[in-house]
């Protein structure tokens, strides 16, 4: 059975899976790997690194043949950074957390698909309202950051696909199996967009102590909060808070978002922790679904991996 969607149509792809564009760790191999194992590989440009994109860039484009993407987070970015993918031809630019509006007229005159990513109903209005030719509707088991006050993955991503038909919709948070592939399918998704488990891959640039931690994590240790973005001084919006591994930092500020940021000696003992080793230097993204990850396969292979067991999980699912 071949898992043939709108989503695999429109980019010649063998399987519905598409990668996060994880911020720093979905770099030019991740990308590659994850387009030539069939689905859609999509660069992880975050908040538009111009060193990083233009080491990265060229390792995606002359790592494969196949159709590949690169995302970015809107509130973070100007027009020239998107610019700077675009002179690599991919044929999708991904846009999240923030006002796409500013972007979508460089990407479609380069004739790129735009992908936008939604975290409420409003965002997701917006983003038929600008005509995406992909939408992704990310469920607050997702890791990395997030909506404060979005909705769970499951009863999300049905609303989204029919608000948004006949556009095509991916399904991202909670999403680390081929079963959750085969429930995004069935939730009427055109697909998945998966980013933990690609954290936790041979070509991840995500350190190796950051993929041990993903490889041993548990779902009911992740927790979603603004204290390490306040304590590492990231401009992350409010409205995004993260979620994340346990982090002995989080667990001394827990709910005391405000404190923290009117409290300039305690982020500096963030840093000091951080210099002497007492404190992780990065926090572990990671999403509820980290209890599905126990290796570090490589991305092309795991792409076949979660196609063949989504395909085996909507088979049974048939015979019952």
């Amino acid at each position: 059975m071949t898992l043939s969607t709108a989503f695999t149509t429109m980019f010649s792809l063998r399987h519905p899976i598409a990668l996060a564009p994880l911020g720093g760790t979905a770099g030019g191999a991740l990308t590659a790997a994850v387009s030539n194992g069939g689905g859609l590989g999509l660069l992880g440009g975050g908040s538009g690194d111009l060193d990083w994109l233009d080491r990265e860039l060229p390792i995606v484009a002359e790592g494969t043949s196949q159709p590949w993407g690169a995302g970015f987070q809107s509130w973070a970015i100007d027009t020239g950074t998107v610019e700077r993918a675009l002179l690599y031809r991919p044929r999708a630019v991904m846009l999240s957390f923030g006002d796409p509006r500013p972007f979508t007229g460089l990407i479609r005159q380069a004739g790129a698909a735009l992908i936008i990513q939604v975290t409420d109903l409003e965002e997701a209005r917006q983003a038929v309202d600008l005509g995406a030719d992909v939408i992704v509707a990310q469920g607050t088991e997702a890791g990395g950051h997030g909506a404060r006050r979005g909705r769970s993955t499951l009863p999300f991503v049905p609303v989204v696909v029919d608000l948004a038909a006949p556009t095509p919709v991916l399904a991202a948070g909670g999403i680390a199996d081929g079963r959750g592939v085969a429930a995004a399918l069935a939730l009427g998704a055109a697909g998945a967009l998966i980013g933990t488990r690609f954290q936790a891959t041979a070509e991840s640039l995500a350190s190796p102590e950051i993929k041990k931690a993903i490889v041993e994590g548990h779902g009911e240790d992740t927790e979603r909060s603004r204290v390490l973005d306040i304590a590492r001084g990231s401009r992350w919006p409010a409205k995004y808070p993260g979620r994340t591994l346990a982090h002995p930092f989080l667990d001394e500020w827990r709910g005391r978002d405000d404190e923290l940021a009117a409290d300039p000696g305690a982020r500096q003992a963030y840093r000091e922790g951080v210099a002497r080793g007492d404190l992780p230097p990065q926090p572990v993204w990671a999403g509820e679904a980290v209890d599905l990850i126990s290796d570090l396969p490589s991305a092309a292979d795991l792409v076949s991996a979660l196609a063949a067991q989504a395909q085996d999980a909507l088979a049974r699912a048939g015979t019952r």
